[in-house]
Parts: structure tokens; sequence; C-alpha cells
């Protein structure tokens, strides 16, 4: 059986024409995907404690699509035949206008989740947006890219993305480690055969497709080449995911007590592929190391997502601020010059993370094919800058509201108690009439996104969701040399040192007195 059969009839019947309502997405998730949690595989996943909360702030941002008061900044028009609006950074940007659009509807989404949701459906526009380009990179399944950018925007498509192996035997070449890492086990006329896993697939369960590919080491193999899109409900793909928070915050506390964790916990899988056979339409990547090596540089996806990740995090920063600025003032501390100093280095890194989504956007460069790639230096610089900046927040609320995030009742019901509520009304007060159950309120809040697991979690992610700290910068320098930046900047560094010599000044228009030795001055 040969790969020809990817191109084969990439439409499909049925296909919507307007994306998803919220109660569309709910019901795509009820299809029989194989997902396991705490030990069982989870039935319903609408209705499970660990997911549940989670999937109906996802589908609140569906319904925003539809939703009268978004139009003209969530949805754009269609840029294909059949299909009346879409999210806009669903479409390949033809100018910076496009890109702003895009930029400014990521920022309507993120605010409704208070840019606690890196995996929001429009997290993968990133990649689909760049199929609306040149997809001759695709090689013989450039027509499979063209048909994922069309259902993209028809339905405002949410795909999760696995592309790093899991860190087993790291040691070795990818090619060696054919027990574990995703590889190609036969061609059939059904379409591909592959087995291994991939990490980290965020936010995975609660998704139609999650596009596999590579991201590390590179490949020689072609067995292991290859990129595609898996359904959630694949006979041969299971999810293992990680401790949930959200159904932890259930059963711990209250959404008083976990206000963040009870309903925007991403949950973290493990993608298992077991002889999962992917249709050819669903291929984009086959046995092509060239291509699989390439994915991520030549997509245009890294500064795509990059500008995604920006919206989010100025959007968290901006949440984060405004919790710090109150909860200062709640404690009273906002009267100190330290703390007056520390509200400021925050809001200068939501400045400066803000800045740099503006001059992806504003400075946005064309490709070759006409569309409008977020300007690429500047994508380079969050994905160094970004993760200082949450880490740095956080050492900020911390050490300027101390105690404050500690010394908390235990629980919402702990205020239903008479015989200690006056205690709590008394001596868990804020300043500037802020009653108890005010400041209890306003601090759990602070807790659960700087302090609780789900709150660690969040900053490792934003630490090293656009790669380790040593290759953000290590391809910054890369990629400085392949644009001729590292060139330009040493020409500048020329010219100066040509202005002067032993003798003194080479350049005309500075004084040539005499120094006292008799030489030029």
């Amino acid at each position: 059986m040969t790969s020809t059969l990817a191109q084969a009839a990439p439409e499909r019947p049925g296909e919507p024409t307007r994306p998803m309502t919220g109660a569309d997405y709910l019901d795509r998730l009820r299809d029989g995907r194989r997902v396991w949690i705490h030990g069982e595989r989870v039935g319903d996943i609408t209705a499970h404690p660990a997911f549940r909360n989670t999937a109906r702030s996802v589908a609140r941002l569906y319904d925003a699509l539809h939703d009268p008061a978004h139009a003209g900044v969530l949805t754009a028009p269609a840029d294909l035949d059949g299909a009346a609006v879409t999210h806009p950074f669903f479409r390949a940007p033809r100018s910076v206008a496009d890109l702003r659009a895009a930029r400014d509807a990521i920022a309507v989404w993120q605010r409704m989740t208070y840019g606690w949701m890196g995996r929001s459906p429009d997290n993968m526009a990133a990649f689909l947006g760049t199929l609306g380009g040149d997809t001759s990179a695709y090689g013989p399944y450039a027509e499979n890219a063209r048909a994922w950018y069309r259902r993209g925007q028809r339905e405002a498509a949410f795909l999760g993305h696995a592309l790093i192996n899991p860190p087993v035997d790291r040691h070795r070449p990818p090619d060696e480690v054919d027990d574990v890492y995703v590889r190609i086990e036969e061609e059939t006329d059904a379409g591909v055969v592959v087995s291994g896993a991939k990490v980290v697939a965020t936010g995975s369960a609660l998704a139609q497709h999650i596009l596999i590919g590579h991201i590390g080491p590179p490949l020689t193999d072609p067995s292991y080449a290859t990129c595609f899109l898996v359904r959630l409900d694949n006979p041969g793909l299971r999810l293992l995911c990680r401790a949930s928070y959200e159904q932890t915050a259930a059963t711990a506390g209250s959404p008083f007590d976990y206000p963040l964790s009870s309903r925007l916990d991403e949950n973290d899988a493990i993608v298992v592929l077991d002889r999962a056979v992917v249709p050819w339409e669903d291929v984009l990547i086959h046995r092509d190391v060239d291509a699989a090596n390439g994915l991520l540089e030549r997509s245009g996806f890294l500064p795509r997502l990059m500008l995604h990740s920006a919206v989010r995090l100025g959007v968290k920063l901006d949440f984060l601020c405004g919790l710090l600025l109150r909860a200062t003032r709640t404690t009273g501390g906002d009267v100190f010059r330290g703390v007056q100093a520390a509200v400021g280095e925050a809001l200068a890194w939501r400045h400066t993370v803000w800045g740099l989504s503006d001059a992806m956007v504003e400075r946005a460069v064309p490709r070759p094919d006409g569309v409008f790639e977020p300007c690429p230096e500047y994508a380079h610089a969050f994905r160094v800058l970004g993760p200082t900046a949450t880490t740095t927040l956080r050492h900020l609320i911390e050490n300027s509201v101390g105690s404050g995030l500690i010394y908390l009742p235990s629980h919402a019901s702990d205020f239903g108690d008479p015989e200690i509520r006056g205690y709590l009304d008394t001596y868990l007060r804020g300043s500037h009439g802020t009653t108890a159950v005010e400041r209890v309120k306003l601090m759990k809040l602070l807790w659960d996104g700087v302090g609780s697991e789900f709150a660690g979690r969040h900053e490792l992610y934003d630490r090293l969701y656009g790669g380790t700290p040593e290759l953000t910068r290590v391809q910054a320098l890369q990629h400085a040399e392949a644009t001729g930046l590292v060139d330009r900047l040493g020409e500048l560094v020329d010219t100066c040192l040509g202005e002067y010599d032993l003798h003194g000044w080479t350049t005309p228009h500075l004084s040539h007195t005499p120094a006292p030795d008799g030489t030029a001055g």
C-alpha cells in the first residue's frame, strides 16, 4: 500500500459551516474517548468531576462566538466559500490589520478565563492558520493541509498537540528508542498505523483532535518522520492523565476556596498510540525526515504560537497585578515604599509582555506566500522574557503580601459555624473597611493563583511552554545569525572602530587638534 491515498477526498460530508456552539462542543466530548484518571476510565468527560467545569469554561468560549455583543471583535468573515464567520486567529493574515484583529480576539477569549487557559481552542489556530498559505512543504499531503485549514475555520476546531518525546533514554538518538517514541508500523488502505507515546498533551482530553509531530533531536529514520492529526475517539489512542486539580478542589474545598483550579484545570496527559490507524486525509508528513525535522521553523507555527502565548500571559499578568494591588491595599501594606516598588516592578513586567505582543503584530513580516507572520525577533524575545515575568511576579506577590496568603480559614464552611464566626469576623478582617469574608475571598483567589498546586503547575507551564531556558536563548541567537542580524550588529561596531586609529580620528567631521605628543587629537 502506498501513501498516495493521502490526497483522496479531504472534504468530509456534512462538515459544519459555522463554529461550534457550547452545546455542540460538549456533545462532541461524549464520543467514547479513552481517557484514564485516578485509576479509572472516564465515561463522560462532561460529567466527570476532573473535567466537567473546565469543559464548561471552554464551552463558554464557543458560545461567545455566537454572542452579538462580540460580533466584529471575536469573529471575522471566513476566507472560504460556504462559511460565514470564524475566530480571526484561524485565518491566515494578509495584513498587519488582520493580525491585529486576531490578537484582539485572542485577548477577548483570554479575559473570559483570566489568562489561565493556555490551551484555549485558538491556541492551535497558531498552527491551523499557517495552512492557509504555502503548503508545498507538506509535499503530497499539501491538499490535506489545505483541507484542515478550511475545517479549522468552519468549526473553530479544538486541537491539542503533543510534539515532545517522553523523557526516556534521552542519551540515545530518537530513532533507537523504538519501544517508546512514535513510529510508523505499516500502511494500509484505511490509513497509516502508528504506535508510541508523546507528551505533554495539555488540555487534549477536552479537544477533538491531537496534532502529533516532532520537536527534538533530529530524526534520521523515516519510520519516525511523521506528522498527523488523530481523533480523540480513535480506538488506538489512550490519554493517561495527571491528577486533577479540579477534582481535588471539589473534594477538599469549594469554589470559594479554589476559584481558579476548580474550573480552569487544563489537564496534562501522556498520549499513547497502540497501533492506531490514522486516515490518510489526516496525515501531513509521512516518512519525510527533512519535513518532520523542520516543522516548527518552516511552517511559521512558532511565531504565531508565541503571539498567542504573549497575549494570554499579558491577560494573566493584568489579573495578577490587579490582585496584587487589591491585596496590598487590603492588608494596609500599600503605604510602604518597598511594597510600592514591588507593585511598580510587577506593572513593568506586565507592560513588557504587552509591548512584545504589540511589537509582534505591528512589525509583522510578510512571508513569500503573502501571509503575515508575527515579527520573529520579538517572538524570540518573548520566549526568553515571558517565563522571567511569570516567576518574578510570583515572588513579588509572595514578598509583598506575605503571611496574608497563609492565615486563612480551612474552608468556606468555617464562616457558617456560629461558635467561631465572631473570631473570624474580627481577626481576619482587612483594612479600609474590608470584611473578613471579603478579605478571605480575595486571598484565597490570590493563593490559588500563586501558591496552590494548580499555581505551581501553571508557573512551570509558563516557564517551559516555549522550550527549555537554554533552548530559547540559543534559538534566539541562531535566528539572529540566520537573518543576518548578527552581521548587521557587527557592522555597527566596525563603523565605530573605523572612525579612529593610533593617530587619532579618521573621520572628517571630528576635530583633529594636535595632541601634546604631536599626534592628531
